[in-house]
C-alpha cells in the first residue's frame, strides 16, 4: 500500500515537472538558438562563396585593367581583412568581435563595388565572358548574402524575443544562461539613410 501511493507520488511529480517544462519555453529555447546557429552558418558560406570567387573576378580584371593597381590591391586586401576574422559560435556573443566582422564584411562589399564599377572603363572587360560570368556569380552571392542575413535577423529576432518574454523569460536566464543574441548592424546609419546622389 505504501509502495503504491509512492509511485502514484513519484508519477505526479514528474507528470507535473513534465508539463511545467513544456509550459517554460525549454525545448523552443533550445531550438531557436539552434535555428540561429544554423542561419548563421548560411551568412558565413555565403560569405565564403564570395571569398572564394574573388581570386579569379581579380586575375580576369587584371589582364584588362593592369594599371588600375590600387582598385585591385584593395580588393585583396578587404578579402583578406574580412578572411582573417575567425568565426566561431562565441563570436555571436562578443559584440565587439561580431562588429569587427561586419566591418570587415562591408569593407569587402565597397571593395567589390570598386573592382566591379571599373568594368565600365573598359569596353573589352565587359565584353569578356569569364567577367560577365564572374561577375554574375558575384551579384547572386550578394543576394544570397542579402536572403542568409535577413533568415539570421529574423531568427535572432525570434530566439530574443522568447529569451525576453515571461515565463521563458525565467528559463533562459536560470536554467539556460542564455542571452540575447546581437544581430546585424550598419556601422553608419546616417550614410546608408541618405539617398544616393547620381550625376550624369
Amino acid at each position: 500500500m505504501v509502495m503504491s501511493l509512492m509511485r502514484s507520488m513519484v508519477g505526479v511529480v514528474l507528470l507535473a515537472a513534465v508539463l511545467a517544462l513544456s509550459g517554460c519555453g525549454y525545448n523552443d529555447l533550445q531550438g531557436l538558438d539552434e535555428d540561429t546557429k544554423a542561419a548563421w552558418s548560411e551568412v558565413i558560406n555565403q560569405y565564403q562563396r564570395r571569398a572564394d570567387l574573388i581570386p579569379n573576378l581579380v586575375n580576369t580584371v587584371k589582364g584588362y585593367a593592369a594599371h588600375e593597381k590600387d582598385t585591385l590591391e584593395s580588393v585583396v586586401q578587404a578579402r583578406a581583412k574580412a578572411t582573417s576574422v575567425q568565426v566561431t559560435p562565441e563570436l555571436l556573443k562578443d559584440e565587439a568581435a561580431f562588429k569587427k566582422f561586419q566591418e570587415a564584411q562591408q569593407g569587402l562589399s565597397s571593395a567589390l563595388g570598386r573592382l566591379l564599377a571599373l568594368a565600365e572603363n573598359y569596353p573589352n572587360l565587359k565584353a569578356d565572358q569569364g567577367f560577365r560570368d564572374l561577375q554574375s556569380q558575384l551579384e547572386g552571392t550578394e543576394n544570397r548574402i542579402t536572403v542568409a542575413r535577413k533568415r539570421y535577423i529574423d531568427k535572432v529576432a525570434e530566439f530574443n524575443k522568447m529569451v525576453r518574454y515571461f515565463p521563458t523569460n525565467l528559463t533562459a536566464k536560470f536554467l539556460l544562461h542564455l542571452e540575447e543574441k546581437a544581430n546585424f548592424t550598419v556601422a553608419d546609419e546616417k550614410a546608408v539613410a541618405k539617398p544616393p546622389e547620381v550625376k550624369f
